[in-house]
């Protein structure tokens, strides 16, 4: 009798039967390897000390000797998986590019993996890629490499290299347009977005779709050749001519234009330099993908972004300790507190949600299947979300709660009412968070009787989809609740921010003066749509005009008013035509109405005089260099941890530039001593509140 393979798969993966030669592996080596009694040979991804696979040099050297072995005794096929229950490869270790100190180094190793993965794909023998979870970056090069690929229901692919200032660099490049219409190829790596199963299977990436538990029946229909592959279309065949290419290739780049310029952003447009010049020619198209890449990662652009991932690591393991919060009660079911619920019910938490009006809570409901939809939830897992998103306008799940978290409208006297109705009913050891976006936590916690289980739990809109939320602590604020505070975020993939309480806390602080400039500007006469233009040069995702339209002209108002009285310095004073226009019901987006007219999402934007060089540098100027002095007195008063963590909480915030790697980094980079002295010339042009703050002197 022999022994069943790798049984430390585990539950929710198949177990391989029965099996020949299998030997222990090296504890260090990432791969596990069994034949079957069918001569099957199981190669099983399982990066040591990890709870995902990433693809290093360690990875496909070792792939190398399994394909060494495999040429001494030649297998009837090759299967290879992943043994991570999470997935299949996360993509590359992102720590080898900060390793890599020159192209050179980068080519080599590039040139390496290629000749393992080309090794791979030329062996005679059939070849099965079985797919759960995410197949990314590197791990769906593999894929890629082999002949056919099973995808388990909930699986999905990407190549997420271009949010890293990258393209493929394994292969991809022309392995994804030879395995698919080229022009979705092109469309995924560009993009960065993830093909779901379906998705996945209709292109043609999937050769097949199915449960875990049919595993074994399709990976030997595949291996005896009874799965067919998608036969390349008219569109492949045109596009394996060079005008109708180019053609194409000019209309990739209009678009990449709207998204990302060339001058930040120079990875897309290299990708699409490759595939025009060398579509459909494998050899050339390998040999300029490994030259593009080895360029583009020692690029400032690419070592910034790269930064910024790392910056989302350490957000990240702020919310890795033990997550004791099951359920979750949300007070007030608006735009913010919907959007709260039903996430944290699509994340697997127990939410009950109350409101006085009844129609606000149907409304949370069809939210929530929005939002699964938009995640691309199965039919199941849908329904289960929607099970543990409870309507309860009796808040009857007030004592049951671990977390109650109030987001009502920003007003300390109804949210005390709320805390004096809510705080008895909670049970011992429950917290109580304050969804507030800029008022103290310090006075909203006077009246409680436990005030050291209060806190903020500030999420920015829309929930589903920023990354940050900040977890604010006044003085009595107990440790451990911040702590599981802070596992909670992680628990609901939420990235948190652990900051002190102070007028806007972090972002807000940060944010606040940017928008107020903006205002300021055009009531001196600058065209909106002309600084918005400036700021988007600058690399913010949207001007500031536009953004205040976003997040309503009523909320931006509130937060400077409720920050003005608690600084140091003063702030733009908002003017009075503003305020009669809020009064009015011209808030922005939601109403129709702002600085711009909207419609159908979108804000009608005529093309915005060009700015003389001097007068867009004095603009961007009076909007970012507030921001960084912003930032700096925040990290003078110990509000924010450190410099790391500001510039990953104004990213992930407010999309500060990324490809500059935030805004503290943007600074040292820049000069401290020449910010100083700008933003003195500032407060000599245009008031105290551009006075820099006594906390450069400490980055200096």
């Amino acid at each position: 009798m022999t022994e069943p393979v790798l049984t430390q798969l585990g539950e929710t993966l198949l177990e391989l039967g029965p099996v020949r030669d299998a030997a222990p592996a090296d504890k260090d080596d990432p791969w596990r390897a069994a034949r079957d009694d069918r001569g099957v040979l199981w190669l099983v991804l399982d990066v040591p000390g990890t709870s995902a696979n990433t693809v290093s040099r360690a990875v496909l050297d070792g792939l190398d000797r399994q394909l060494d072995a495999m040429a001494e005794d030649p297998p009837t096929g090759v299967v290879i998986r992943s043994a991570k229950p999470g997935g299949f490869a996360a993509g590359a270790d992102i720590a080898m590019f900060r390793e890599l100190e020159s192209a050179e180094d980068v080519a080599d190793m590039l040139t390496r993996g290629q000749a393992v993965l080309d090794r791979l794909e030329g062996l005679e023998c059939p070849t099965v890629c079985v797919v759960h979870g995410q197949a990314l970056g590197g791990g769906f090069e593999i894929a890629l490499a082999c002949d056919r690929v099973i995808a388990v229901d909930g699986a999905s692919f990407g190549f997420p290299e271009v949010n890293l200032g990258l393209h493929p660099g394994l292969g991809g490049t022309f392995r994804l347009a030879e395995r698919i219409d080229a022009v979705e190829a092109m469309t995924l790596m560009l993009t960065g977005k993830t093909a779901h199963t379906r998705k996945a299977r209709s292109l043609g990436i999937a050769d097949t779709v199915v449960e875990e538990r049919h595993v074994m029946a399709a990976v030997r229909a595949a291996i005896s050749g009874e799965i067919d592959s998608h036969g390349r279309s008219l569109t492949d065949r045109a596009m394996a001519l060079s005008p109708a290419r180019s053609l194409a290739a000019r209309k990739m780049r209009s678009m990449t234009e709207d998204r990302a310029t060339k001058e930040h952003y120079p990875a897309p447009y290299a990708l699409i330099d490759i595939w025009e010049a060398h579509g459909g020619e494998r050899d050339a198209m390998q040999k300029a993908e490994i030259k593009s890449f080895a360029s583009l990662v020692t690029s400032e652009t690419s070592r910034n972004l790269v930064r910024v991932f790392f910056l989302q690591q350490a957000l990240k393991a702020e919310g890795r300790g033990e997550d004791c919060i099951a359920h979750v009660h949300v007070i007030g079911a608006g735009t913010m507190g919907g959007e709260i619920a039903a996430w944290c019910a699509l994340k697997g938490k127990t939410v009950t949600v109350s409101d006085p009006d009844i129609d606000a809570l149907a409304r949370v409901m069809r939210q929530a299947g929005q939002i699964c939809k938009d995640q691309h939830k199965s039919g199941i897992e849908t329904r289960d979300a929607l099970d543990r998103l409870m309507p309860d306008p009796d808040q009857l799940g007030v004592p049951k709660a671990d977390l109650v978290i109030e987001a009502g409208p920003e007003d300390t006297e109804i949210k005390a009412k709320i805390y004096g109705d809510i705080e008895p009913r909670m049970k011992k050891g429950a917290i109580l968070a304050t969804n507030s976006s800029s008022l103290s936590i310090a006075a909203l916690a006077k009246g409680l009787d436990r005030p050291k289980h209060f806190a903020g739990l500030h999420f920015f809109n829309p929930v589903s989809k920023m990354q940050l939320v900040e977890v604010v602590t006044h003085g009595a604020t107990n440790d451990t609740v911040a702590d599981q505070l802070a596992a909670f975020c992680g628990s609901i993939g939420r990235l948190p921010a652990r900051v002190r309480d102070y007028p806007g806390y972090l972002v807000n602080r940060a944010l606040t003066p940017y928008l107020l400039e903006a205002i300021q500007l055009i009531e001196d006469g600058h065209d909106k749509a002309q600084i918005d233009a400036v700021a988007e040069s600058f690399g913010m995702p949207m001007g500031p005009v536009e953004l205040a339209d976003q997040v309503g002209l009523d909320i931006c108002l509130h937060v400077a008013d409720s920050l003005r009285a608690g600084l140091d310095k003063p702030m733009v004073e908002v003017p009075g035509w503003l305020r009669e226009q809020v009064e009015n019901g011209d808030t922005g987006k939601k109403a129709g109405q702002g600085f711009y007219t909207w419609e159908d999402g979108k804000a009608k934007k005529s093309d915005p005089p060009k700015a003389a060089d001097d007068d867009a540098e004095e603009i961007a100027d009076c909007l970012i260099l507030t921001m960084l002095d912003a930032c700096v007195e925040c990290l003078r008063k110990g509000i924010a941890r450190d410099t790391d963590q500001v510039d990953g909480a104004t990213i992930f915030a407010t999309g500060f530039a990324p490809f500059r790697g935030g805004p503290m980094h943007y600074a040292k980079g820049r000069g401290i001593d020449d910010i100083v002295s700008r933003l003195g010339a500032l407060a000599e042009a245009h008031g105290d509140r551009f006075r820099p703050d006594d906390g450069w002197q400490d980055l200096r």
